[in-house]
């Protein structure tokens, strides 16, 4: 058959490639930067290991993301989404001192609403039941004394001679005594530190007011090592100095072994 010349088709335009506006790049990082700031504020929060009264468990200059949400106020029409609870035993909270001002502690949660809390030599019972703690770090005092010793040791053995008790604490605890044992009254919580002997707590503070509770570190995304009284220094003379310190041994001094660590 005779071959017959049709036209050829033109070949089709490729579509032109949209080029984002300022204004559409500035709506997205917005986006970004609204969704970064609620989970902030409401789910995730960095805080950073400033004692070490939680070795070793928690090092000084472990920098730790805390969930904020498990263990908020219920919200009631987000509930059925949002695995809420309570504290429990053994749980590691961070939370608003009870004493000092814009100061926040983590410690592990001891004893719960309604728990009789006492120590012998050292060793926790509950409600009568001597405690299996496989997390502690048994560091020698840094502060030996005597006094102090038998009242952490045995506590609540009332010592008015044990200066580093607060005096409010000292007072009132008076008032959840019984029978030699401490009771935990609700909404409330006893929390100590892993490095029992070097731990700053509720045998010298008192209680956690459940409303203090942030909530519980996750995991461990960066530690340094730092020095002990590094939290004490305001000034920013020294915040400077510790700063050009990290910069300068940030791949020496930085304790990648605990990178991403889990904490419980």
């Amino acid at each position: 058959m005779p071959k017959t010349n049709e036209p050829k088709q033109p070949a089709a335009e490729a579509p032109a490639e949209h080029k984002e506006t300022t204004a559409e790049f500035v709506a997205s990082m917005a986006s970004v930067l609204v969704i970064g700031i609620f989970i902030i504020t409401f789910c995730l929060q960095a805080f950073e290991i400033p004692s070490a009264s939680m070795e070793n468990t928690l090092l000084i200059g472990d920098h730790v993301f805390v969930d904020r949400v498990r263990l908020a106020p219920e919200a009631k029409w987000i509930e059925p989404f949002v695995p809420y609870r309570a504290p429990r035993h053994g749980d590691i909270v961070v939370f608003k001192s009870v004493t000092e001002r814009d100061l926040h502690v983590v410690k592990r949660i001891i004893g719960v609403p309604g728990d009789r809390i006492h120590l012998k030599d050292g060793v926790v019972y509950i409600n009568g039941v001597k405690q299996d703690e496989p997390y502690l770090s048994h560091l020698p005092p840094r502060s030996p004394s005597q006094i102090e010793e038998t009242y952490r040791n045995n506590f609540p053995a009332i010592s008015p001679e044990a200066t580093a008790v607060d005096a409010t604490w000292l007072y009132t605890m008076r008032d959840y005594i019984h029978n030699g044992e401490l009771v935990v009254p609700e909404g409330s919580y006893f929390g100590m530190g892993d490095n029992r002997e070097n731990s700053y707590d509720s045998r010298y503070w008192g209680f956690i007011p459940q409303e203090n509770v942030i909530g519980r570190p996750m995991f461990i995304h960066w530690s340094f090592e730092t020095p002990e009284d590094q939290y004490m220094k305001q000034k920013m003379a020294d915040r400077v100095a510790f700063l050009f310190d990290v910069v300068i041994h940030f791949g020496g001094r930085t304790r990648w072994s605990r990178m991403l660590h889990r904490v419980r």
